[in-house]
């Protein structure tokens, strides 16, 4: 499977101790299939006058039935759960691969409404439920990067 992660770096070797905390799925190392999705990410790089590189990789899919996955299908109440938990840091999962959507500035807005208390969970998924979601994988798991992610290659967009 074709994935990719943008960076401000190249990134031949991911390691899961640089990733950040309080993230959607916690902490790990974040790809996608979406190759026009890394490409448009890269763009918050060039804008703050940083380099960008779209850091092109194969994982092996033999993962997906060799570790713990997790896949969000939509963004519903145990995607939003989920991501609440992960963002405060409180989130518990032991899954190795996590997909599903991104709270993007659109969700994330949602999600902050919800946060606050302006929205009731109800309302929070009714706005979700038409957005479109676009993906991420988070692999929790640096023996999946070590032995399983092979790197291709990195274009500086």
């Amino acid at each position: 499977m074709r994935i990719y992660h943008t960076s401000n770096i190249e990134v031949a070797k991911p390691n899961i101790k640089y990733s950040r905390n309080y993230l959607d799925f916690g902490r790990g190392f974040y790809c996608t299939i979406l190759e026009s999705q890394a490409i448009k990410y890269g763009q918050r790089f060039i804008k703050k006058g940083e380099n960008a590189y779209l850091n092109i990789y194969e994982l092996d899919e033999i993962v997906f039935t060799r570790f713990t996955h997790k896949k969000f299908e939509k963004y519903d109440s145990e995607w939003l759960d989920f991501v609440l938990k992960s963002r405060k840091g409180i989130s518990k999962s032991t899954f190795d691969i996590i997909e599903g959507g991104i709270a993007d500035d659109q969700v994330f807005d949602t999600i902050d409404l919800y946060f606050s208390g302006i929205y009731t969970r109800e309302q929070a998924l009714n706005q979700l439920m038409f957005k479109k979601p676009n993906h991420q994988i988070c692999n929790t798991n640096q023996s999946i990067l070590n032995d399983f992610l092979t790197h291709i290659s990195s274009q500086k967009l």
